[in-house]
């Protein structure tokens, strides 16, 4: 009952940012159009979408499979030592640093675009 409660409050939380970013967005439509035009004059070299979708990939593989084999270990040590959940969480937080550096310099090659 409470976890129903809470997805339906999270879906209406997330409703309501979603409505307040729509409105705020209709008073910059001229200035999105405009900007749309100066990115389409722009001549993009096609090679640098493959280096995105490479290190993004490269990045999520490598990140699911620290996070797999550390995740693995940190349950088998909560299992004997309860006491070791707390850190051993941490280490799979480092596991998914890998996806999140991926991330952030494919979002930096886009931005160069």
């Amino acid at each position: 009952m409470i976890s129903s409660r809470m997805s339906v409050v999270k879906f209406a939380v997330f409703m309501m940012l979603m409505c307040v970013c729509a409105f705020a967005a209709e008073g910059d439509a001229a200035a999105a159009e405009t900007a749309a035009e100066a990115v389409v004059k722009a001549p993009v070299n096609p090679a640098i979408f493959y280096a995105i979708a490479t290190i993004m990939g490269i990045g999520s593989i490598a990140a699911s499979m620290a996070v797999g084999k550390i995740g693995a270990a940190a349950m088998g040590a909560a299992a004997e030592k309860p006491e070791l959940l707390g850190k051993a969480i941490a280490f799979v937080g480092l596991g998914e640093g890998i996806a999140l550096f991926g991330f952030l310099i494919s979002l930096f090659l886009v931005n160069k675009i």
